[in-house]
């Protein structure tokens, strides 16, 4: 059995002419994207069902611990900066508009 070779100029030439073929057959091709649109949808719906339904939840053996210097830096960086904020409200500026 032959097997018959694939010429690279037609191949290109049928991507050359597909966008004007894709134009002119408009409904046809709302349809083949609408119907690859919905199974490639479909399809991953279902994988993430599925995977939510297999993959049970993992449950840590030792309980979560408070971090208290990490708090303590937190803190420190927002008082930092609501002093920062304060500091802006009470400076003054010149006032652009008036007259030297």
């Amino acid at each position: 059995m032959k097997i018959p070779k694939l010429k690279a100029k037609k191949i290109t030439d049928f991507f050359r002419k597909l966008p004007r073929i894709a134009g002119e057959k408009s409904l046809l091709t709302f349809f083949i994207l609408l119907f690859f649109a919905l199974v490639v949808g479909c399809f991953v719906f279902y994988k993430y069902n599925s995977l939510v339904e297999k993959r049970e939840r993992e449950v840590s053996e030792t309980p979560l611990k408070f971090q208290e210097k990490t708090y303590q830096d937190i803190l420190k960086i927002w008082q930092e900066k609501e002093e920062k904020f304060e500091e802006a409200d009470s400076k003054t500026y010149p006032d652009p508009f008036l007259p030297l």
